[in-house]
Formats: structure tokens, C-alpha cells, sequence
């Protein structure tokens, strides 16, 4: 299993608002058992909405994390995957992350988990209509206080974390994920790949 996730989005400027595609993949060989994912905020991004899936109760989401959705993927038969449109807004003055979970079902098994990884820009478009924000960048608040001192991910990577069971240990039950201090114990990120 594998999840992607566009490496560029567009932030309105007046409204903060944006939209993002969450995609689960199944990679493998055959059809996967039923598959749930997550979508989960940190910081300056939060998630609103996403299409066909329920909020997480505010006293079981994430450590750290400020917003999420629930959704019930089932079966996807091999090669074949699956969009989710999210509804989020960015405060563009802060620096936002995201989360994407993969469980078995309703066990709490997880499967995959992508990030939480970052959506920003190193430089800010304050009189433009909207603000493009890279995938797997850190967001350099517009301000007088603030310089373009991020360096932004090469366009058409996508950072991942890879299969579970390395450094981190996260639970899930019911939707509700436990991780111990700050915003938790994350996967390790191995190298950027390729979106495909």
C-alpha cells in the first residue's frame, strides 16, 4: 500500500483556502483487505472537510495535530487505487504538515503512513491572488521578520515514510491514534520517490 499526494497546491490569499488529493494505491499483486485511511492536520494547515469521510472526534485525534477525517477505503484490487478530495485551509503565516495513515480495516494495524510531511513556499506571494506551496517544503511566513532562507523540494518528488515497523510506534483504534510526546514517534522518512 501506498499513499500520494499533489506536489503542488494553491492557497487562496484572501480565504486561505485550498484543496488537496489524497490518493491510497494498491502497488502489490493482489487485492488488499479492507483499508481505511487518514487524514490528519498539524500546525498552520487544518482539514475541513474531505469527500465521503467522517471527522475524528476532537478528544481522539493525533498528538499534535489539530484536525482529521476517517475514510473507509475497503477492497482495491491490485494496480488500482483511489482519490480523496480534502477541503483544508493554511494559515499563511504559520507552517502546516500532513498526515496519511493506512489501517487495516477498523484493527488499527497500520499498513503505510505518509508524513507528516510539510506543504510550504520559501517565497511568500502576498499581493497575488493565491500562493503556490511545494510538497515537502517548510512555509517562510510573509513579514517583515521573515527571509527565503527554505529551500524547496525539486518539483515532481514525493517525500514518503515507507512500510511501518522501523523507528515508530503508533497506534490505532477506533480511529484514534496514540503517540507518546509532541506530535508522536513518526516513521523515518527514507529517500523521495517518484510520484507515479
Amino acid at each position: 500500500m501506498s499513499t500520494e499526494l499533489p506536489t503542488r497546491i494553491s492557497v487562496d490569499n484572501k480565504t486561505e483556502k485550498t484543496s488537496i488529493t489524497a490518493r491510497v494505491v494498491n502497488k502489490g499483486g493482489a487485492e488488499s483487505p479492507d483499508l481505511r485511511l487518514l487524514v490528519v492536520g498539524f500546525d498552520a494547515l487544518e482539514v475541513t472537510a474531505v469527500e465521503g469521510c467522517a471527522p475524528i472526534p476532537e478528544g481522539k485525534l493525533p498528538d499534535g495535530s489539530n484536525s482529521g477525517f476517517s475514510c473507509a477505503v475497503g477492497k482495491l484490487a491490485a494496480g488500482k487505487s483511489r482519490n480523496y478530495t480534502v477541503s483544508a485551509t493554511y494559515d499563511l503565516q504559520g507552517k502546516g504538515k500532513i498526515c496519511l495513515p493506512v489501517t487495516l480495516g477498523d484493527t488499527g494495524t497500520l499498513l503505510w503512513q505518509q508524513g507528516p510531511v510539510p506543504f510550504g513556499t520559501s517565497k511568500p506571494t502576498p499581493n497575488a491572488p493565491d500562493t503556490p506551496l511545494l510538497l515537502g517544503t517548510d512555509n517562510v511566513p510573509f513579514g517583515p521578520d521573515t527571509s527565503a532562507s527554505a529551500s524547496p523540494s525539486a518539483p515532481g518528488t514525493l517525500p514518503d515514510t515507507g512500510a511501518p515497523g522501523r523507528t515508530a510506534v503508533l497506534l490505532l483504534g477506533g480511529g484514534l491514534l496514540l503517540a507518546a510526546g509532541g506530535a508522536g514517534l513518526w516513521l523515518t522518512r527514507r529517500g523521495p520517490a517518484q510520484r507515479h
